[in-house]
């Protein structure tokens, strides 16, 4: 799943692609670089970050996923939003899943995506992303997480939902400390035991550069680092910004991990 930002505050790469057209440039760069889906986000989630009006975040996001299914009709396109009304806008433009950082709390969402018979990402975050870092204690993080996700995602289902189109993601970065967040990662075999995909989003994220010390644009080794034991799992999607180093580091570890 490669990352497309058309907003002017995401930590790594904002204001880069708020054009319409470079968006789209990038979007299908994506795509040639061997990204399978292109998620395109017009609110920041990063800490500390306001909120978008739907209207404002709808003008972002759905003329460039219009675009990118016009010109790719065979591209698989999810948009990144909390909010019923921008997600279902953008499935309207031909998005096809729905990655929600809140896991469905706007109470339109389930019902939104059950109707356009589209996919949707159910993702552990604390509070909202204004707040989020303000409180990362928990008893068991990978407990708390996993309950989470597996309550939500039946909710999906008793929407209508199928199972198989519901993944969840434990949110990393999304209310937890860099321990909280290296538990999670060493427990993804546990989420996937819940019988949903697994996304994974650890692309250019604080813990990295808290345990090498590397600034935003030089995470990328610790990026492939953080998804190395992915390979090992069946049904799986990582987040990156940097695709095509990603897709040549799985291709290479997953033929040796073949190999051996």
């Amino acid at each position: 799943m490669g990352v497309l930002n058309i907003t002017p505050d995401s930590f790594s790469d904002g204001a880069r692609f708020l054009d319409r057209d470079a968006a789209v440039v990038h979007g299908l760069a994506l795509l040639g670089a061997g990204a399978d889906i292109v998620d395109v986000g017009g609110e920041s989630t990063r800490p500390g970050a306001d909120p978008v009006p739907a209207e404002e975040e709808c003008d972002r996001v759905v003329p460039v996923i219009s675009e990118l299914v016009r010109l790719r009709p065979d591209a698989l396109v999810s948009v990144d939003t909390a909010k019923a009304e921008v997600a279902a806008a953008a499935l309207a433009s031909g998005a096809q899943i729905v990655n929600d950082v809140t896991a469905g709390r706007d109470p339109s969402m389930f019902d939104t995506v059950c109707a356009r018979g589209a996919g949707i990402v159910l993702m552990h975050m604390r509070g909202e992303p204004r707040t989020m870092q303000s409180d990362t204690a928990y008893a068991d993080v990978v407990a708390h997480v996993h309950e989470f996700l597996a309550a939500r995602a039946w909710a999906a289902m008793a929407a209508g939902i199928p199972r198989e189109r519901i993944l969840l993601d434990p949110g990393i970065g999304f209310g937890k400390d860099v321990a909280g967040n290296l538990r999670l990662l060493a427990a993804l075999p546990d989420l996937a035991a819940l019988g949903h995909a697994v996304v994974v989003g650890t692309s250019r994220k604080s813990f990295i550069g808290a345990i090498a010390g590397a600034g935003v644009g030089e995470r990328l080794a610790g990026t492939l680092a953080s998804i190395a034991d992915t390979v090992r799992m069946r049904r799986v999607v990582v987040r990156v910004h940097d695709v095509a180093a990603t897709v040549q580091f799985l291709a290479v570890l997953s033929a040796v991990r073949g190999a051996a």
